[in-house]
């Protein structure tokens, strides 16, 4: 009785084991489909959330006016009032400051979103003329590694 006991609570314990494993490796090949999918939606619903706002005074110069999304990521336009600078004296001048301090405020406030796999573009054109300045396309890459 008690080698009966034993062998039964044996191939029990070996069927818990094996189905466990199976449950655990279904549950990790699912959540990523389903995490795209979910993705899209959230970039969808934010972006339609964002955009009942529009247009948003940033600053003195900047003025947020359109927040699309595309399938994983969230596009941000912003016109940018250059006064007597010409466009290609700003796309010379701030592109590289523009760049880091952009990278920077994505990171720490949009962080969550770029965890998630979901990726920000900031594109900024001129006021006056409508041309694109400047394009910055954030992803977990650009970020630096954080604390978990």
């Amino acid at each position: 009785m008690k080698k009966s006991f034993l062998v039964w609570s044996t191939c029990i314990m070996f069927c818990q084991v094996a189905f466990a494993e199976e449950i655990k490796t279904k549950q990790e090949e699912f959540p990523k489909k389903e995490m795209l999918k979910q993705n899209k939606e959230i970039v969808k619903l934010s972006s339609e959330e964002i955009s009942k706002t529009l247009p948003q005074k940033i600053d003195k110069y900047t003025t947020l006016m359109k927040v699309e999304g595309k399938e994983n990521r969230l596009l941000y336009t912003f016109e940018i009032n250059t006064g007597a600078k010409s466009d290609e004296a700003i796309q010379k001048e701030d592109r590289s400051r523009m760049k880091k301090a952009v990278t920077k405020g994505v990171c720490q406030s949009s962080w969550k979103f770029i965890e998630a796999q979901i990726d920000i573009s900031y594109i900024y054109i001129s006021a006056l003329s409508k041309a694109e300045l400047f394009r910055f396309d954030i992803t977990k890459n650009e970020c630096p590694i954080r604390e978990r």
